[in-house]
This record gives C-alpha cells, sequence and structure tokens, in this order.
C-alpha cells in the first residue's frame, strides 16, 4: 500500500534502546536495534573526529572530546555510542580504532554502496563532483536523465545515460540507492521509473512528499526547509543585536 515518505530511521530488528554489547563490542540480537533520528545523525561527526584523531595516532578518546562535536553532555556521547556496542573504560574512554570500525558497521558503511543520480541539472552535477561522499562508503556510480541535450555528455567522471537504460544498470551492479535531483514536476515520476528499476532506497533532495510502496524507503533533504531556519534564525540575531544597541 502506498503512502507518504517517513524519515524515521530503524536498525533491523527488535530491542530496547540500551543493552549489551557482545565481547567483541558488537551490539547482540538482543541489544540496541532501533535508534533515535537525532542519535544516528550525530554519528557522523563523531567518525569525523575519530579519524582525525586516528590519523594523529590518538588510541584512547574521552566522551567530552566527543560531546564538543555537537556541544552536547558527555552524557548523551554515551548513550549515543551505545548504539555501537562499544563500551568505554574509566580514565582511558573509547578505543578509537574499535569505535571507528563499530560506528561504519551500525550505518553500514564498512563496505561501500553502490549509488544511482537521476537528474543531472545543477544540484546532481554538484553531487557527482563531492568526493567525500566515498569517505561514508558510498559511490555514485551511474548518471542518468531525459534531456537528450544530456545524454551521452561527461559530467564529474559519469557518462549520462537515458533513463532507459536505468533498469539493466541497476540488475547489474545490483544497486539498491538512489539519489533523485529531478524538478519537482518530475520528481513523482522519476521516483517510480527507479523503483520499477529495482532502487529500495531513495535519498530525496527534491521539495515532493513521494508516495512510495511497502519495502522502499526514503531521506527528503528539503533546501528550502533548510534555508528558512537559517533565515529565521538571522532574523532572530538581527532584532537581538538592534535591541542591545538600542537607547
Amino acid at each position: 500500500m502506498a503512502g507518504t515518505s517517513k524519515s524515521r530511521v530503524i536498525v533491523p530488528g527488535a530491542g530496547g534502546v540500551a543493552a549489551a554489547a557482545t565481547a567483541a563490542g558488537t551490539p547482540s540480537p538482543e541489544s540496541v536495534q532501533r535508534a533515535g533520528i537525532a542519535c544516528v545523525k550525530r554519528l557522523p561527526a563523531y567518525l569525523q573526529l575519530l579519524r582525525v584523531l586516528q590519523a594523529e595516532g590518538r588510541e584512547y578518546v574521552s566522551g567530552t572530546v566527543l560531546a564538543s562535536t555537537h556541544r552536547l553532555e558527555p552524557v548523551i556521547v554515551r548513550k549515543d555510542l551505545a548504539v555501537t556496542g562499544v563500551v568505554g573504560t574509566p580514565r582511558r574512554g573509547f578505543p578509537v580504532g574499535e569505535l571507528i570500525q563499530a560506528i561504519e558497521r551500525f550505518l553500514g558503511w564498512q563496505h561501500q554502496t553502490k549509488a544511482v543520480l537521476v537528474g543531472v541539472g545543477n544540484l546532481g552535477a554538484a553531487l557527482l563532483g563531492y568526493r567525500g561522499f566515498e569517505n561514508y562508503g558510498l559511490r555514485i556510480t551511474g548518471a542518468f536523465d531525459r534531456d537528450p541535450a544530456k545524454v551521452g555528455k561527461w559530467i564529474q567522471g559519469r557518462k549520462v545515460q537515458p533513463l532507459s537504460r536505468l533498469p539493466a544498470f541497476v540488475k547489474r551492479d545490483d544497486i539498491r540507492l538512489g539519489v533523485l535531483t529531478v524538478t519537482a514536476e518530475a520528481a513523482q515520476e522519476a521516483a517510480d521509473l527507479m523503483i520499477q528499476a529495482g532502487i529500495r532506497g531513495i535519498w530525496n533532495f527534491t521539495p515532493v512528499n513521494l508516495k512510495l510502496p511497502e519495502g522502499v524507503v526514503s531521506q527528503k533533504e528539503d533546501l528550502a526547509e533548510g534555508l528558512a531556519l537559517l533565515s529565521r534564525r538571522l532574523l532572530h540575531l538581527s532584532s537581538t543585536s538592534e535591541a542591545g544597541t538600542g537607547g
């Protein structure tokens, strides 16, 4: 049955918020299998800092240091990291190398995930050129567009292909993730084509709330929503500043 896309992040399985870990540091089947969105969103920042510390030769890191990434209380960090199964030790903190592997494993980033991108406009081309994705286990291997003027051109190292070739490409490379960067008017139709081709996860950069069948998930990144929040905060900052200098 079709429905609107949901952004709740669920790790397959069942369990509580915090529980024991195995000796290897991986969550046990009965341990943390459900993580809140806020927790999952913070994990990449922890991972980025941990990689820097590892490059500097650090073997352990405290919860206080990790908390600086989001200006959090260390207790929040400990709760977040509980989902990975890694447990810190008093006076030493968390083992950096083990925690990096555990976060990557929890997010599914320990292996590279191939993806396709549909809609090679300005935003799509920019995402194709972003090399940082590979640090998080994502590699966009195919670019597709319905515009004949773009098909056949090489953009950011990928040859733009027609949408008619999407099913064969997805099947050949066993791709399950797609990046959607088309116009709002074309979003639902393009998403339907991606799903028919075998895509089961859509990273949606359009303002459209997609209607998806069971068994397909999506994450919506609405740039307008982010801009609205930033603009509102900027207005509040300006009004606060003016009030402080007023006579």
